[in-house]
Parts: structure tokens; sequence; C-alpha cells
């Protein structure tokens, strides 16, 4: 069974159509996957990534294909610029804010005629989706949000991405540069070392990055740096909100801090023993159980048995305060351990 559902989700895949929406501030990508008459998820990465490299490992989980395809369709959005085979953005055309990016997303939705939607992104794109989320509360139903931010950027962060702006400004997307940004995605443990070899996922990342233009790099790492606060805007959301995070974040903190100002009857943490920032990619089958949990209220299930396909939305208010509380999530559990052992 385990085979079949692996090819099937290969062929949905693999199979997406990429559209080039062209919005106030500029083009942006869309790859489109699946049934566009289901409720509609849409996904936003992190710095210098795109869904194959952020979301590719969740997505080829065999379990969570059959929870996530059989039930969404799923759009895809790029940063500008971080589409496959993208060209180099123009030095000259304006650099978009946070919230310009976050903006872009209502276009998106507008242009394919999407009402509210069910939204994942990971650090720099939960935060994007986050703000989308305090901007046009009805056009969102629930956040999956993978070691997100919500403050602006502490000293610390502010000095790290500047150094990285700089090794983009003069250097490009050089050695240095891939290091800094692998060890915001990954744990050590599958960075490896001396003695141990880096693992699989961090070497087909290291490639997608040589795909980057390093001027689109430094543009979303521009936004991301200069982003304002919006940890008053978490107050006013109502949608669930489910929050993963790696104990070995970088963004560890932040993440906790975020999940303490969600109000606690629409959202729920959890903390994955062992893995970096990029859970999907890292440990995606530590995001199965809880995002079933997270789903049932919205009547999804897995496999998905739907007699006909609705278009959106999904109603959040069928969610029980109940069904997201600590221990049906089951972070009685947290840490969880979802490593038995670590293969590279």
């Amino acid at each position: 069974m385990a085979e079949s559902v692996s090819l099937d989700m290969e062929r949905i895949y693999l199979g997406g159509k990429e559209h080039h929406i062209r919005t106030g501030c500029g083009s942006v990508s869309v790859i489109v996957y699946g049934d566009q008459d289901k409720p509609a998820l849409i996904t936003y990465p992190d710095l210098a990534l795109n869904h194959m490299s952020c979301f590719q490992g969740l997505f080829f989980c065999p379990e969570a294909a059959s929870l996530l395809l059989h039930n969404f369709c799923i759009y895809h959005i790029s940063p500008p610029g971080h589409e496959l085979g993208a060209a180099a953005i123009c030095p000259d055309d304006h650099v978009p804010s946070a919230e310009d990016l976050a903006d872009q997303i209502i276009e998106v939705l507008n242009y394919f005629g999407l009402g509210a939607v069910m939204c994942m992104g990971v650090t720099a794109g939960a935060y994007i989706l986050s703000l989308f989320a305090i901007k046009y509360r009805d056009r969102v139903l629930g956040l999956i949000l993978v070691s997100p931010l919500c403050k602006a950027p502490s000293w610390t962060e502010w000095i790290f991405n500047k150094v990285m702006s700089n090794l983009l400004y003069f250097y490009g997307v050089c050695g240095l540069l891939k290091e800094c940004l692998l060890q915001r995605y990954f744990s050590k443990e599958v960075r490896g070392n001396a003695e141990v070899p880096e693992s699989e996922i961090v070497e087909a990342c290291r490639k997608l990055l040589d795909e980057r233009k390093s001027v689109n790099i430094l543009r979303f790492l521009q936004a991301i740096n200069q982003r304002p606060d919006i940890t008053e805007g978490l107050k006013r959301l109502k949608c669930r909100t489910l929050v993963f995070v790696g104990d070995s974040s970088p963004f560890h903190s932040e993440a906790i801090h975020m999940s303490s100002k969600l109000d606690r009857r629409y959202s729920a943490l959890v903390e994955v023993q062992a893995c970096g920032s990029m859970v999907t990619e890292e440990q995606p089958h530590a995001m199965l159980i809880p995002m079933e949990y997270f789903f049932m209220g919205y009547g999804l299930y897995r496999p998905s048995y739907f007699s006909h396909s609705p278009r959106s939305p999904l109603t959040a208010s069928c969610i029980s305060p109940e069904l997201l509380s600590p221990e049906s999530m089951g972070l009685k559990l947290k840490p969880i351990k979802t490593r038995l052992s670590l293969q590279v």
C-alpha cells in the first residue's frame, strides 16, 4: 500500500503547473498541484528556498502525501526570484518589503478565485503568512507554521543577516554563504562534521542553493531583516494555528515566544527533538500526527473519502477547542523523539 501511495503522490506532485502572476510589486511564481476544486493549501518557503528545497521532504513522505495531496489543491508560492530557473532580478527594481510580499499573496488568491485558504510556511515564509493572516483574517482558515518568526530581528540576527547580505553583494552564493544558510536550516546532526559526512538532504539543499541568484536572495533577505514586530497582531488572530519547531533551530526561542502570544484556545505547539528549523525536510514524519489531529476538525482524514470536492471554505467553526488541547495534540510527549537512528 505504501508503494502505491508513493507512486501516486510522485505522479501528482511532479505534474504541477507553473503560473507567473503579475502583481503590484512584481511577478510571482506559483506552482499548482492537484484538483483546483478542492480546498486550497498555500505554502511559502524560507530564505533562498522554493517548494523543491523546502517542502519536498514533506510532500514525498507517503503518509503526508495521502493527507495533504488528497485533501487539498496545493499552491506553492515562491518569493520573487526564488522559483526554479529564475533569472536575476534587475537591481534597479523596487525591493519589496515584508508587507509587500504579504500583499502579493492576496493578489495570488484573487487571481485563482480562491476564498479562505489553509497556509503553511517555514521561518521567513511563516512570518510572511502570519502577516498575511493578520491583514486578511477572513481569507485564512488555518496556519501551519514551522520555526516561525514574529518579532523584529534581534541584534544577533540582524548582524548575522548583514554578514550574509555582504557576502551576497560581494561574493554571490559562495561557500561561506551556503554554510550560513545550512546552519539556519538544519541541525548539526545532519550537517555532519569531520568524522560524519553530511546527510543527503543537506547535500541536495546545497546543490539547489547553487541555482539561486544572489541578487534575488539579497532582496528577500533585506525584506526580512527590516520586518516589523507583529506580536500585537497575533492577538487578533482567530484562525487555528499549529506551530512546529526543532529544538536545535536557531529560531527556537522565537517560535516559543510566538506560541505564547497566540490564543491558547486556537493554537498548539509541537517541539521536535534533534531537529533544526526546516522540520519539513529534516523530520517530516514528526509533522504527520499533529497535522492529522489539526485537520480532523475541518472534516479531513487520511486517506480522504470526499464524495465531492468543496471549493472553499472549510468551516473552521467546526473545530472544538478541546481538539487542539496540549493533550490531544500529543504535547505531553514533548520533546517528541522522532529519530530512532540517524542515517547518513
